[in-house]
């Protein structure tokens, strides 16, 4: 884990001589608070620009990478890519900080859109719970999911078979 670093201030000058004082990239116990993502790896991960993997806590897209094409796999990375890819997201972290493959575990919203809550909204994912992580937001995704699931929305109505990890 990383210890706390606290508010650093930024300084931004404003045409006319005006100073404005706010908190940027605040970090948490846990990693940023914020960063540039500067690659999506598929549906649920992304690097961020200053080398950080993020996996989306509480959801599971189908697989696009390492030679494996599941079906909406692709389509689910692309979404993503159209939500965050060289933007701005903001990390909320929950009651893990890390997987087992050392990568981060957050929420992940931009333009104040979540990004884990659309991906399970639209059928682009289904919800992955592996304890802890997750615990406080379980049933709010498994809702979405069903929801879904029941418009045959994204890979519900796309794919003959889903398989998800509960």
């Amino acid at each position: 884990m990383r210890p706390v670093s606290g508010w650093r201030v930024c300084v931004v000058v404003l045409g006319l001589g005006c100073v404005v004082l706010c908190a940027c990239g605040s970090e948490s116990a846990c990693g940023p608070g914020a960063g540039v993502v500067s690659r999506v790896v598929d549906g649920d991960t992304v690097v961020l620009q200053s080398g950080e993997r993020v996996r989306y806590l509480l959801v599971d897209t189908p697989e696009s990478t390492g030679g494996k094409r599941e079906c909406f796999g692709t389509e689910s990375r692309d979404f993503n890519r159209s939500l965050v890819e060289g933007r701005v997201v903001r990390l909320t972290y929950g009651e893990a900080c890390t997987d087992r493959y050392g990568r981060l575990l957050a929420y992940v919203s931009v333009d104040g859109q979540e990004v884990n809550a659309l991906l399970a909204e639209r059928g682009y994912a289904c919800v992955l719970y592996v304890p802890p992580a997750g615990e406080s937001r379980r049933s709010e995704f498994q809702a979405l999911e069903s929801s879904a699931r029941r418009a045959e929305r994204g890979m519900w109505s796309a794919c003959p078979s889903v398989a998800c990890s509960k």
